[in-house]
């Protein structure tokens, strides 16, 4: 069964009373949806970066303050020799920053790393895109101590919003006797060779459970006895601000087919869970882990 790694202390608590980084801060550069890395794929500190201006704060991990930044000009990104303990810099600057999208940090790093590191996608992604109120137009101005911006004119309050979605296992009984089955889809688009589970984003007035049946009968029609919630997680590939919510279900009939809407999904099927295909989500994702539950329990 794959788990994720025990989470360490990573607090989201904003430390704005801090003017500016330290030196042996980490520090997080992002271009888009890729971060710089250092040449050994780990997170850089402040002081092995350039000057760099906008830092804004992510909180700690392990106790060490988390700030991130925007670059609009990768190619401006250099990482230097190493940063002593005392916070100084040392050996000479050269321009090998390494870019990697969130995604690839994921699959690599540990937990507590990855989530920080779609933290700081989401927040530099979010600051880029709410520059302005809505509904006056004027340039919005960040509130002390908060990843929130308001409106000096009209007084508009712009928080970062998250966009909630779901995920649901959703199993059968075995045939004649056999495992228990799992119910899996291939999507019309993003990672089309993958088998994974039915997803997809909550809508207005809608609870998340309302939500996971909705979306199974409107993608492979079918009807859901149990659904029980199994965790969530953050996630930095689907866009910024995305919570990822998972659930386990059982069929109300046993007996029944999948058929899919042609849509968003492509196919369905079901999998005894010890015949489970090899294409199936990265082993840092949620989904992964209802999926490798699922498997333990049957």
């Amino acid at each position: 069964m794959t788990v994720p790694p025990p989470e360490r202390p990573t607090s989201t608590t904003d430390h704005a009373a801090d003017l500016s980084p330290a030196p042996g801060d980490l520090g997080l550069v992002v271009s888009g949806t890729r971060l710089l890395t250092t040449p050994d794929g780990g997170l850089p500190r402040v002081g092995e970066l350039p000057a760099e201006t906008g830092w804004v704060p992510l909180g700690t991990l392990d106790g060490v303050p988390a700030w991130a930044t925007e670059t609009a000009d990768p190619s401006r990104a250099v990482t230097p020799g190493r940063t002593t303990a005392a916070g100084a810099t040392t050996g000479s600057r050269r321009a090998v920053g390494r870019w990697r999208s969130w995604r690839a940090l994921a699959a690599e790093l540990p937990e507590p790393v990855a989530t920080l590191a779609g933290r700081a996608v989401a927040v530099v992604t979010w600051r880029r895109t709410h520059r302005w109120c809505g509904a006056c137009r004027a340039a919005l101005a960040d509130v002390p101590g908060q990843t929130a911006r308001r409106c000096p004119d009209c007084g508009l309050y712009v928080p970062l919003r998250l966009s909630p979605a779901v995920l649901a296992a959703i199993t059968r009984p075995g045939r004649s006797g056999g495992p228990t089955e799992l119910l899996l889809v291939r999507h019309a688009s993003g990672p089309t060779e993958l088998w994974a589970l039915v997803a997809g984003f909550v809508e207005a007035g809608e609870s998340l459970e309302t939500a996971v049946r909705r979306e199974v009968t409107e993608e492979v029609s079918v009807a859901l006895d149990t659904v029980d919630y199994f965790g969530s997680q953050p996630w930095a590939i689907s866009g910024p601000g995305v919570l990822l919510a998972g659930f386990t279900a059982t069929v109300a009939d046993p007996d029944v087919e999948p058929v899919v809407d042609g849509r968003e999904l492509v196919r369905a099927r079901w999998f005894p869970v010890d015949g489970l295909p090899a294409e199936l989500p990265p082993a840092y994702s949620i989904s992964r882990w209802l999926i490798d539950a699922v498997a333990a329990r049957g």
